[in-house]
C-alpha cells in the first residue's frame, strides 16, 4: 500500500473542500487557499498527480480521484476535531477556529487526536457544521441546500454555514443562525432580494449574499429535524 505524507494529506483536504464549490479547482484558487509559494504548490500538484491521487486538466484546474480522496479524509477529520476543541473546550471563537486548526493540527498525532476526540464530546459536525469523517475514513452524507435555494413558507434547521469570513461568521453568531437552529423561511425576494426569516426570539430579515453562506435542511413535517444544536461557545 502506497504511503502519503502528512503534506500531501493536507493539500488533498484542501482540494476537497474547495471542489465541493468548484467542479475544477484551478492553481491560482489552491494558492489562495494555502500558505505556500506557487512553485511548491504547483510541484505537490504533479506529486499527487503522478500517484494517481488528482487529474489535472491544464488551463482548467484539478480534481481528486476516488483514491485522492480517501488520503484527504485524515487531515479533514483531524482538523474539524480540533476545530471542535477549540471551540468547545478552549473556549475560542468559532470564527477564528479554521485558521488556528490550521496551525494546531499539524502538531496532533493519532495519540492525541483520540484524546481531543473523547474531550470534545465525540463530535460528528464541526463548529460551522461540516461532517466529520469517521476514523476509518467513511465521510458523512449530508443533505441540505443553500438557503437561497429554499422555497418560501419552508421550516429549516441551520446545516452548515460555509463561508471562513470572520465579519460574515461574527455576524451570523450574532443572529443565532448557527448549526442545529431552527427557523421559518417565510420569504425571499425576487432577483436576489432580502429574506424574512421568523426564529426566536427575533425574527431577521437578511441579504441574499450572506443566506448564500447558510445550508439548511428542510424540514417536511414542520417539526424540525434532528440535527441538534451545537452546545458550543460562540464568542461575539
Amino acid at each position: 500500500m502506497m504511503t502519503t505524507s502528512p503534506a500531501m494529506q493536507r493539500y488533498a483536504a484542501e482540494i476537497y473542500r474547495l471542489q465541493q464549490d468548484h467542479d475544477q479547482v484551478s492553481l491560482s484558487l489552491l494558492t489562495s487557499h494555502i500558505e505556500s509559494s506557487a512553485q511548491a504548490i504547483s510541484t505537490m500538484v504533479k506529486r499527487l498527480n503522478k500517484n494517481g491521487y488528482l487529474v489535472h486538466e491544464p488551463y482548467r484546474g484539478v480534481r481528486l480521484t476516488p483514491e485522492g480522496e480517501k488520503i484527504a479524509m485524515p487531515s479533514l477529520r483531524r482538523h474539524r476535531l480540533t476545530e471542535v476543541f477549540l471551540v468547545k473546550v478552549m473556549g475560542y471563537d468559532w470564527a477564528s477556529a479554521h485558521e488556528l486548526s490550521d496551525v494546531f493540527e499539524k502538531g496532533v498525532n493519532d495519540e492525541l487526536e483520540d484524546r481531543i476526540f473523547e474531550m470534545a464530546g465525540r463530535p460528528v459536525r464541526c463548529p460551522h457544521g461540516e461532517p466529520i469523517p469517521s476514523k476509518d475514513g467513511v465521510m458523512p452524507v449530508i443533505v441540505d441546500a443553500p438557503m437561497v435555494d429554499v422555497p418560501s413558507n419552508s421550516d429549516c434547521v441551520v446545516s452548515r454555514v460555509r463561508t471562513h469570513d470572520l465579519d460574515k461568521l461574527r455576524y451570523i453568531a450574532e443572529l443565532g443562525l448557527i448549526p442545529g437552529v431552527s427557523f421559518h423561511l417565510l420569504s425571499c425576494a425576487p432577483f436576489q432580494g432580502p429574506l424574512r426569516l421568523q426564529m426566536k426570539p427575533h425574527d431577521h430579515i437578511i441579504g441574499y449574499e450572506l443566506a448564500q453562506s447558510i445550508w439548511v435542511e428542510v424540514s417536511k413535517t414542520g417539526e424540525g429535524n434532528k440535527l441538534p444544536p451545537l452546545k458550543t461557545p460562540i464568542n461575539k
